[in-house]
């Protein structure tokens, strides 16, 4: 196995080939319409607490991190410290949390720097121990093969990921296509491997980040960790085949940036048909609720019911400002049309949004993800 020596950035090879071009106009115009999609959902916020938590699902999957939907949105109604949650639905919460933290942070600053990954990966792995500086880590398979061994001192990191940093941020470093730059920028962070732990996942957040810098997308909407996932025997490949040839792989280049502008289009796609779906079944309640509650309806019932897929009256309480009485009332109420399912666990009572939960399960793609995993059946010795 060579030595993969990485590059700084930018890569003097040329990437926008004949074949990149083609795949890139589509990648390009099924984002534009998943942006415009998204205008059709008042409140954004909804889209961010419901999206981002699929996102969060689906990338922790990559990583063999699996939990249900119950699960999940069971966690999301309450907070860590109060619900029991298994290991695995912490997890997938604290992808969200540190998704919606980096978000914040890269609207506000208008930048996606060191500090503000290395901030995602304190919230994801709740430990501030920032860039590598201890070296003996490796990528190793189950059978104890090493894979990928990234660089090991300190200096190196800091160096790779300063340069890292100034692609990211400064658009005179080079003119290629921001979905161009993305495939590459993900390759980087994850051979540079900046962390003890955390690195996947953080390098698939910085992809969503990394569209919302670019005005590509206004919201981290796109599902690309459930490509990742489908696709995670080809993904590990291409990424394995530029380090393995090391010396001359323009076409490895070339190979993955395909790879990852497919996962742009094919997720694009799938997701403005989710965000559809949501719109569609917002405005079916509302056709429901206005008549059902006649002067008594409130705007903000629609947005509670889709802001939280498992809602409760605690929360009617607060976002509508009602007693818990009447709370109580506009939900039983709902139960009875059968848009809400009332599910008890403990001492405390949830209000299923069933057509919303059925609509996320309808987007779980049939095709199992790929048996063979040259890395992320990973351990990182240390």
């Amino acid at each position: 196995m060579n030595k993969y020596k990485i590059p700084y950035l930018p890569l003097s090879y040329d990437l926008e080939t004949k074949a990149v071009l083609k795949q890139l106009n589509q990648a390009n115009k099924r984002l534009a319409e998943l942006k415009g999609v998204a205008l059709t959902i008042p409140n954004e916020n909804i889209l961010v607490s419901t999206l981002t938590l699929q996102e969060a699902k689906d990338s922790s999957e990559v990583e063999n991190i699996v939990t249900t939907q119950d699960d999940l949105y069971q966690g999301a109604a309450e907070s860590l410290s109060d619900f029991v949650a298994n290991a695995a639905t912490k997890e997938v919460l604290n992808y969200r949390e540190a998704l919606q933290h980096g978000f914040h942070l890269v609207k506000n600053k208008g930048v996606l720097t060191s500090s503000v990954i290395k901030e995602i990966q304190k919230i994801l792995e709740h430990n501030s121990a920032g860039f590598r500086s201890v070296p003996g880590t490796a990528l190793k398979r189950s059978d104890g093969k090493t894979v990928y061994t990234p660089p090991q001192d300190k200096q190196t990191i800091l160096e790779l990921m300063d340069n890292l940093d100034r692609f990211i941020n400064d658009e005179r470093v080079s003119d290629l296509d921001p979905l161009v730059k993305l495939a590459i920028i993900h390759h980087q962070f994850e051979s540079i491997h900046p962390f003890y732990d955390g690195n996947g996942r953080t390098g698939r957040i910085i992809c969503v980040l990394y569209l919302v810098l670019t005005g590509c997308l206004d919201l981290p909407i796109l599902y690309l960790s459930r490509y990742i996932t489908h696709n995670k025997g080809e993904y590990y490949r291409l990424i394995q085949a530029i380090r393995d040839n090391n010396e001359n792989n323009a076409e490895e280049w070339e190979a993955w940036i395909l790879f990852m502008l497919k996962g742009v289009e094919d997720t694009a796609i799938e997701t403005t048909r989710l965000v559809k779906g949501i719109s569609k079944l917002m405005t079916e309640f509302k056709a429901i609720l206005r008549p059902k509650f006649g002067k008594q309806y409130r705007h903000e019932l629609l947005n509670n019911l889709f802001f939280h897929p498992y809602t409760k009256v605690e929360f009617l309480e607060k976002e509508l400002m009602v007693s818990r009485p009447t709370a109580t009332r506009y939900l039983n109420a709902l139960v009875g049309t059968g848009l809400l399912d009332k599910i008890t666990i403990g001492r405390t009572h949830y209000y299923m949004n069933i057509p919303l939960m059925n609509l996320f399960l309808s987007v779980s793609d049939s095709h199992s993800a790929n048996e063979v995993l040259p890395i992320e059946s990973v351990s990182e010795i240390i």
